[in-house]
């Protein structure tokens, strides 16, 4: 072969030697160059491309380094037999047809929102770079079963100054979500256990704990969280319970019931709280309650942390702190799987905390946080004839309770005809509950201020 036909765009992002690359590979996984066909030499390509000599030569070490050509001494390059070489194949990008359409809204209350236009990419992209710019082969390498040691002690130093909580490195477990931490969690206990759950609730880990096969049990609340009385007599030797913020009610739990909770735990060998702390770091009004980790003496609670809400969702990264009564068994049933985290990505985490980032970006989320809260609460104002707020001192969603007659069913369709998505407390509950007033959920994270203005505009009328 004398010669290459192909058409090197100038103009374009793409490099010229990845160009020239990219037509000679699709030309060979087509079958337009056969196995042994000789490949034009890298003097008389570029000559014929207008293009410099290491430009060619790049695209052809690629090629050969990929497996697709075979270079012989004096003699030059060669297409390989590419049978066995990897290939992605584009496929049909189109969507399916029979693919459901989801709804497009003006505006999304979503309880589950977090602002990424505030995410800190510079500060994300520096210390990817720092940790990267070596040649580390070390960093590809298996790690700890548990999570890379240095981020589990910066993840202690964070709970103590943060939280309240007391906890070694030992006892930290880093897994890619939730749902990750519950299946391994699962596998530390067993699955002989009757889990009590508050409801309405968290569905997501009703979902999860429900398909590990556990029998799950809604416990009703009061307006200080789950009611001990009720979990008593439910028969459960595990609570699953948000006490900083419940979801989705948004209770605080005070202090006194969390008391009750521990005082329940210790009155029988084998129970425990499973203390789901998600959203912690944004609280409005008061001082910030401890974790019930951190008032743990007996060691009966299993704390579960995530950085979802207070980083990213995509950084799918979440840990948790198994009391000393169970470290043994975790490395009895559960220490050979491997940890789901990159070392990259945690070693990213761990220098964002150790170097203050995460403390200034908390700091600053939660200052626009509070912002579009108060911005919600008083453009709320006209609706408080029909309505009460609700769980606002803390999380990024509060409740309106309406008191006109309108159904959930009602309120969620009328802004929807709307174009503006709001969200029904009956989604949430375990157990239907009949006679309920009609309770909507309003997420903010994910609206800006002048959003949140326009969308309630619109609610007030079509609700007022």
């Amino acid at each position: 072969m004398n010669e290459l036909t192909i058409n090197l765009k100038t103009d374009s992002r793409v490099p010229l030697y990845e160009q020239i690359y990219r037509y000679i590979k699709s030309d060979i996984q087509s079958g337009k160059i056969q196995k042994g066909e000789k490949l034009p030499s890298t003097r008389a390509l570029s000559r014929y491309l207008e293009v410099s000599r290491s430009t060619v030569e790049l695209a052809y070490e690629q090629l050969l380094s990929e497996g697709y050509v075979e270079a012989e001494p004096y003699r030059g390059f060669f297409v390989a037999q590419i049978e066995e070489l990897y290939h992605i194949s584009r496929g049909n990008t189109k969507e399916p047809e029979e693919r459901r359409q989801e709804r497009k809204y003006q505006y999304d209350f979503t309880p589950n929102g977090v602002d990424l236009n505030s995410f800190p990419y510079h500060v994300w992209r520096k210390l990817s770079k720092e940790i990267l710019i070596d040649d580390r082969t070390e960093l590809f390498r298996s790690g700890d079963p548990q999570g890379e040691y240095g981020f589990r002690n910066a993840i202690c130093s964070y709970l103590y100054q943060a939280r309240g909580v007391h906890c070694l490195p030992g006892q930290v477990i880093i897994g890619a979500g939730s749902d990750y931490i519950l299946m391994l969690l699962s596998m530390i206990l067993g699955t002989d256990h009757r889990i009590a759950l508050e409801d309405p609730s968290y569905k997501q880990a009703y979902r999860v704990l429900a398909g590990l096969s556990y029998e799950t049990i809604p416990v009703g609340l009061d307006k200080n969280g789950m009611r001990v009385s009720d979990l008593k007599e439910s028969g459960a030797d595990i609570a699953y319970v948000t006490p900083s913020h419940q979801y989705p009610t948004g209770i605080v739990m005070p202090m006194k019931r969390r008391m009750e909770l521990l005082k329940w735990a210790q009155e029988d060998e084998g129970r425990y709280i499973i203390e789901d702390d998600y959203d912690s770091e944004f609280r409005y009004k008061g001082k910030p309650i401890p974790a019930l980790k951190g008032y743990d003496k007996n060691e009966r609670v299993i704390y579960l942390g995530t950085f979802s809400k207070s980083i990213a969702p995509a950084i799918r990264l979440s840990y948790m702190v198994l009391p000393g009564t169970l470290l043994e068994q975790y490395r009895k049933n559960s220490s050979f799987i491997q940890s789901t985290v990159s070392k990259v990505d945690q070693l990213i985490v761990q220098r964002f905390i150790e170097e203050g980032y995460y403390e200034r970006h908390l700091n600053k989320t939660r200052a626009m946080y509070k912002s579009r809260h108060d911005v919600l609460i008083e453009e709320l104002r006209p609706l408080m004839k029909i309505c009460a707020i609700s769980g606002e001192h803390a999380g990024v969603h509060l409740l309106l309770t309406f008191k006109n007659g309108l159904t959930e069913e009602e309120l969620v369709k009328s802004a929807e005809k709307n174009g503006i998505r709001v969200y029904g407390m009956s989604a949430y509950r375990i157990k239907e509950k009949k006679e309920e007033a009609a309770t909507v959920l309003l997420g903010y994270a994910n609206l800006s201020e002048t959003q949140i203005r326009e969308a309630v505009k619109i609610l007030t009328r079509c609700w007022g």
